[in-house]
C-alpha cells in the first residue's frame, strides 16, 4: 500500500467527492423508482448509456453542447419510461422475479440496438473545456478541479434539489410518498396508484438521463457498459438505504471517495473493487443501509 502525500491525498479525495456527486445523479431514479414500487430496473445503466449515446450524437451531428442535451433526452426518456411502465412493467403486477427478468431483457435489447447504430468501439464526448481544470489554493496545497466535474457535481446538486422538492412540496410528490407508505390506502383516498408509478417510473428514468450527459463527458462508453455501471448504482442504493434519495447522496460521496483512494494508496486495477466490497460488508452488518428502514410484514 501506498501512502501519498497530504497534497495529493486532499486532491484525490476532493476529486472523490465530485466524482460521487455524479454517481449520486445517476443512482438517484433507481431509488427513487425502487422506493415507489419496491422493484430493481436492471436497465437503468442501459438507459444512461443511451442518454450519453444521445449526448454523443447530438454533439457530433448538431454542434450541441452535451450539458444541453437534456433538453432532448430528459423529455424522451420520460416518455419512454411513462410508456414502459404503464404498458409493460404495470401488467406484470410488480412480481419482482418477472420485473426483474423484463428490465434484464429490455437491457440486453438496449445493448443490441445500441451496438447496431454505434458499434462495440469505445466513445466519449470531447469539448474545448474537457481538459480544463480550475486551480484553487488552500493554504499550502493547490488543488486542480477538472471543469467537467465541478460542473457536473454542482448540477447533480440542484437536479437532486429539485427532485427533493418535487417529491416533499408538490401534490405529485404527496402522491408519490402516500403509495411508498402504502399503495392500497393510497388508492383508497384517491389516488390514481398506476399513474403515480409510471409518473415516477419517467422521472427516474429522466434523472438519469441527465445523468448520462455528465457521464458522456468523462467516462469512455460503449453498448456494454451498462452492465459494470448497473453494479455500481445497485451498490450506492443499498449502501444508502434502497429508496432513500438523501441516503443515495450519502451512499454515494462515500463510494466517490473510497473508489478514489483506492486508487491512489493501491491501484487503479483494485479501485473499482471497493464498490463491491463496501455492498458485501453492508449487506451482512446493515441491509437495510445508511438511511434505510427494515421493511416488517404482518
Amino acid at each position: 500500500m501506498h501512502l501519498p502525500s497530504l497534497n495529493v491525498l486532499t486532491q484525490v479525495v476532493v476529486i472523490g467527492l465530485l466524482t460521487g456527486g455524479v454517481y449520486a445523479l445517476m443512482a438517484a431514479g433507481l431509488t427513487l423508482i425502487f422506493g415507489v414500487m419496491r422493484v430493481i430496473n436492471i436497465a437503468h445503466g442501459a438507459f444512461l448509456v443511451l442518454s450519453a449515446y444521445i449526448a454523443y450524437w447530438l454533439f457530433n451531428s448538431f454542434g450541441l453542447d452535451p450539458f444541453l442535451s437534456v433538453i432532448v433526452s430528459v423529455p424522451l426518456l420520460f416518455v419512454i419510461g411513462y410508456v414502459f411502465q404503464s404498458q409493460l412493467l404495470a401488467k406484470l403486477r410488480n412480481e419482482p422475479g418477472l420485473v426483474v427478468l423484463l428490465t434484464f431483457s429490455i437491457a440486453l435489447t438496449l445493448e443490441g440496438v445500441m451496438g447496431v447504430i454505434w458499434q462495440s468501439t469505445g466513445r466519449s464526448i470531447r469539448t474545448w473545456y474537457t481538459s480544463q481544470v480550475w486551480p484553487v489554493t488552500l493554504g499550502d496545497i493547490t488543488l486542480r478541479l477538472p471543469v467537467v466535474r465541478v460542473v457536473g457535481f454542482f448540477a447533480a446538486i440542484i437536479a437532486l434539489v429539485l427532485l427533493y422538492l418535487l417529491i416533499s412540496r408538490s401534490d405529485l410528490g404527496r402522491a408519490i410518498r402516500a403509495t411508498v407508505q402504502n399503495k392500497d390506502a393510497a388508492q383508497l383516498v384517491g389516488v390514481n396508484v398506476a399513474r403515480v408509478q409510471a409518473v415516477t417510473f419517467g422521472i427516474g428514468l429522466a434523472t438519469v438521463a441527465g445523468g448520462g450527459a455528465i457521464f458522456s463527458l468523462i467516462w469512455t462508453f460503449n453498448a456494454g457498459s451498462h452492465e459494470e455501471w448497473i453494479s455500481k448504482m445497485l451498490a450506492v442504493i443499498v449502501l444508502g438505504g434502497m429508496g432513500s434519495l438523501p441516503g443515495a447522496f450519502v451512499a454515494a460521496l462515500l463510494m466517490g471517495m473510497a473508489e478514489s483512494t483506492a486508487a491512489v494508496m493501491m491501484s487503479s486495477y483494485i479501485s473499482p473493487i471497493v464498490f463491491y466490497l463496501i455492498l458485501f460488508l453492508t449487506l451482512i452488518f446493515r441491509p437495510q443501509g445508511l438511511m434505510g428502514t427494515i421493511i416488517r410484514k404482518g
